[in-house]
């Protein structure tokens, strides 16, 4: 499950998670919310970031032979 948290400061910082999201895509959730709330100062990337997506990719092949009869 992908989540977003917010946590806002008394004074106007904003800390955000991301959760759920695989990869550096999480940059794309997050671009348009980061750049309504002014400019980032501080950014770590969690394990999520680092970690690949599992994707099964299998390929087939097949040898067709003619006989003679």
């Amino acid at each position: 499950m992908e989540t977003l948290e917010f946590i806002i400061y008394p004074d106007g910082r904003v800390q955000e998670k991301v959760t759920g999201v695989i990869g550096a895509s999480c940059a794309e959730v997050t671009a348009l919310i980061e750049s309504q709330l002014g400019q980032v100062i501080n950014y770590q990337p969690t394990s999520e970031y680092f970690s690949k997506q599992n994707t099964c990719e299998s390929t087939a092949s097949a040898q067709v032979s003619f006989s003679q009869w």
